[in-house]
């Protein structure tokens, strides 16, 4: 199956064009939605009503299907850094979509920042146990429907970008014997785990 590395021009007009609020990420990992109760200055702010999760995860397979064709890409830490930044700098950050569809008013990423510590990142402080170079943010929901609706219900759990990214390589699985330990599934993600180590060694 191929693998695609999805890489960021800074000269060209790719890059992430929203944040998504999702019922099931891709990046399989869900938001924290935080509450006036974990902060200090609670009495005083009321609700906060903001979401903390993971907005790009480096070097995880991501399957993707587009009719006949099924392959994986993924994104290496410097281009998460690279998008983390970007997004920024070209003022997207009151963008948002719900499920890919759906034009929303009222969220911001109100922080934004790449996990460097697996032991003292604000994220371990709500139970994340995210990679080394992560894009982690804080998203702030103005919008009232959204919020009763849709996050407190659970129907969304996770954030998803959505942009403009070009293809730097593919590559074709090697043909190794299968551990009877492992599923396909999983060895198939060890596989690719080890195929973008390796290019990233290499590189």
């Amino acid at each position: 199956m191929r693998i695609v590395e999805l890489i960021l021009d800074e000269e060209s007009e790719l890059g992430i064009e929203a944040i998504s609020v999702v019922e099931n990420p891709a990046i399989e990992e869900d938001f924290v939605a935080l509450k006036s109760q974990e902060f200090k200055l609670a009495e005083i702010d009321g609700e906060r009503r903001i979401l903390m999760g993971a907005l790009l995860i480096p070097n995880k397979p991501i399957y993707r299907r587009n009719g006949e064709d099924e392959y994986y890409i993924y994104f290496s830490k410097d281009t998460v850094l690279k998008a983390s930044q970007m997004y920024l700098m070209n003022s997207k950050q009151n963008n948002s979509t719900l499920e890919h569809q759906y034009e929303l008013e009222g969220l911001s990423l109100v922080e934004s920042w790449i996990v460097e510590d697996k032991v003292h990142d604000k994220s371990v402080k709500y139970g994340m146990d995210l990679p080394l170079g992560s894009w982690v943010g804080s998203v702030k929901v103005n919008n009232d429907k959204i919020w009763k609706e849709f996050v407190q219900t659970k129907k969304i759990r996770g954030f998803s970008i959505e942009g403009y990214f070009a293809d730097k390589m593919e590559m074709e699985r090697p043909k190794e014997p299968i551990d009877e330990g492992l599923s396909k599934e999983d060895l198939m993600v060890q596989e690719i785990i080890n195929i973008i180590k390796e290019s990233e060694n290499n590189g």
